[in-house]
């Protein structure tokens, strides 16, 4: 099986210039958590959630006055619709990057991979193996600090 066919196709896209609050609608309005940055065609880099949460709201900067280009994931780690399933979740796993932009043999952007894209594609055991090898640095999570209660919300 090929990326092509698991990849979510077309993927919403920003410029670096783009401020994160920008960015930040255009998640909630698409319900992603990674939109890749471009230059013309080319793939800059990724701004994630995470990017937003732990290097602008954290950090007490103003969204509305902060580009992408200086938050976001950088390098991009890419791969080629046309190449192996397989070939992804290596990226995947030795990267450690959860979602993974798609581009055709010209470079141009076409989809992007998140383990959602392959959860269907194994049994339960496996994908579980498969979320815990791409979600952690190869240590144990730490546990909570105290137990949350019903007034936060993850999305």
């Amino acid at each position: 099986m090929l990326v092509k066919e698991v990849m979510t196709m077309s993927p919403m896209r920003c410029k670096p210039a783009d401020t994160i609050d920008t960015v930040a609608k255009l998640m909630l309005q698409h319900d992603c958590g990674v939109i890749p940055i471009l230059d013309g065609e080319r793939v800059l880099g990724v701004i994630t959630d995470r990017d937003i949460t732990c290097r602008v709201v954290a950090a007490g900067k103003t969204p509305v006055a902060i580009p992408v280009s200086d938050v976001m994931t950088h390098p991009v780690y890419t791969i080629h619709e046309d190449e192996p399933v397989e070939a992804v979740i290596d990226l995947m796993k030795t990267r450690q990057v959860r979602r993974v932009p798609v581009l055709d043999r010209e470079g141009k952007l076409v989809g992007i991979v998140a383990p959602s894209d392959l959860a269907p594609l194994f049994a339960s055991t496996d994908i579980a193996d498969f979320l815990l090898s791409v979600s952690y640095w190869n240590h144990p999570a730490p546990a909570p600090a105290a137990a949350p209660d019903d007034s936060y919300w993850l999305g």
